[in-house]
């Protein structure tokens, strides 16, 4: 299987290039050059496997310049019962929704389920290519991602993580998991503004042919930890494939139905696996974007626009604060049937006047598999309540946004395709604002993030993941804080 830059057809490179490159350098994204099939058959032997063969089985096709043996290795060694517990993606039921459960890794978020296997991947693209650098991991984080990074690649040889977040655009627990994080090869540095600030300097960084010629003079080579990297997004399609194949085992569908997903999200990375999936055979039906008050994709997915010159709001699911979805731009690269040089024009646009608008074919296109929705704080708010109060299930604010997305659709089109409701976060990451929702701001008004914490755990009985109580004594290790316009200065000090 080899690999090609949307923005340049003519790049074709194996697998392991591509995850070592992470970004191509002509700015594009590497995709694969087709995608492969897995039949219902193999669908249905996942039904009976761990989830670590289930990740084995869907990567195999996509990664082939890596062995059996290999990826036997790292998705047993990166989905182990000491990281995930015995199951690291577990589906729940939620009032007819099938909540699947993407926090039970590390650093109890989502990211964890690519970013415990990535560091393993890119270790042996190094020996595979032969390389003789040192990897500079360089990541921009809306809140989940950084810590992940931060903690797949801690201490992994011939690598170095910098990750750049938001001075005040990211939860306390978030920051805390970060300032804290251990290990010789790590650094951490808070950028004023917010995360696209963030994630247009490292781009910028990327495309910085003289910084790339002086870290390479000192044996540096950059690559990337974010979503935009193909072995970010590859172990995410594995979750889709495993909700499906617990969907089966429990006898909530037959082999061949179709399920529906609902997906919080901000980068257009998770919901995009999803669509990959579906690309490579999975029985993916509607697949529903939610959105936050930052609701760019909302409406680009209703009219087909996409601009970025709005306002930008800081809201309780500080991971979808986004206005800069990165990976949309592979999305845009099948729609348009791989027209590269119409990618470069799209790109070009958004880069000189913050927006571009899809020709009307792709518009077309696009509705025919997406539906969006946006939710405010409020609305978000209330679904945690209400959910507790009804179930007992506590969920964060990013799953909020996505429960009152997934419910809406269902109601305003009379579709009763089992939904499976993507769950990327523990509420413990986001104590001060479930609180609020379970009770009011006046009731944790005077009290900190730990404190909200335990006046949690005591309200919900859930309990709170040992890694994040621990925060509380935790020494901060990292300090750095620049502007964007100073990123370059801190990759190449």
């Amino acid at each position: 299987m080899l690999y090609q830059s949307t923005r340049d057809r003519r790049v074709h490179i194996p697998s392991a290039s591509a995850i070592l490159r992470g970004l191509a350098p002509d700015g594009g994204l590497f995709v694969p050059d087709e995608f492969p099939q897995i039949p219902l058959s193999a669908i249905a032997e996942m039904a009976k496997l761990p989830y670590h063969r289930r990740a084995e089985a869907v990567l195999a096709p996509l990664l082939d310049d890596y062995s059996a043996e290999e990826l036997a290795a790292a998705t047993g060694a990166a989905y182990a019962p000491a990281r995930f517990g015995e199951n690291p993606a577990p589906l729940k039921e939620l009032n007819g929704l099938a909540v699947l459960e993407l926090w039970h890794g590390p650093t109890h978020a989502f990211k964890d389920m690519a970013l415990q296997i990535l560091p393993r991947l890119l270790a042996l693209a190094m020996k595979k290519t032969g390389t003789d650098k040192t990897i500079q991991i360089l990541v921009a984080t809306s809140g989940d991602t950084g810590k992940a990074a931060l903690e797949g690649f801690k201490d992994v040889e011939g690598t170095a993580v910098l990750v750049f977040f938001p001075k005040e655009g990211v939860s306390p627990a978030q920051k805390l998991q970060m300032l804290t994080q251990e290990g010789g090869n790590l650094r951490v540095c808070a950028v004023e503004g917010n995360f696209d600030d963030a994630q247009t300097g490292v781009k910028r960084i990327f495309a910085d042919e003289a910084l790339a010629r002086e870290l390479s003079a000192k044996g540096v080579e950059l690559s990337s930890a974010n979503s935009i990297n193909f072995g970010r997004l590859a172990p995410q399609i594995a979750y889709y494939f495993s909700a499906y194949a617990d969907l089966l085992a429990q006898g909530r569908l037959s082999l061949g139905q179709r399920m529906n997903v609902c997906v919080p999200t901000g980068n257009f990375g998770n919901i995009l696996a999803a669509y990959y999936a579906r690309r490579m055979g999975l029985p993916v039906g509607r697949m529903v974007c939610a959105s936050n008050r930052n609701n760019i994709l909302f409406d680009f997915i209703q009219t087909g626009l996409y601009d970025t010159n709005r306002e930008f709001y800081k809201t309780s699911s500080p991971s979808m604060d986004i206005l800069v979805s990165s990976n949309l731009e592979r999305l845009l690269y099948e729609l348009s049937g791989r027209d590269d040089a119409l990618i470069r024009s799209l790109m070009a646009e958004l880069g000189q006047k913050g927006a571009y608008a899809l020709p009307e074919g792709m518009r077309e296109k696009l509705r025919e598999d997406f539906s969006a929705g946006w939710v405010s704080d409020a609305q978000a708010a209330a679904a945690i309540k209400n959910c507790f109060d009804e179930s007992g299930y506590l969920m964060d604010p990013h799953t909020a946004v996505g429960f009152v997305a997934a419910r809406e659709y269902q109601r305003a089109s009379g579709d009763q395709s089992p939904m499976v409701l993507l769950s990327t976060a523990s509420p413990y990451k986001f104590s001060r604002d479930v609180l609020v929702a379970l009770k009011d701001a006046e009731f944790a008004r005077n009290l900190d993030e730990f404190a909200c914490a335990d006046a949690l755990q005591e309200i919900s009985g859930l309990q709170m993941p040992q890694s994040l109580a621990e925060l509380k004594t935790k020494p901060i290790l990292h300090t750095a804080l620049t502007d964007s316009a100073g990123m370059r200065a801190v990759v190449s000090p």
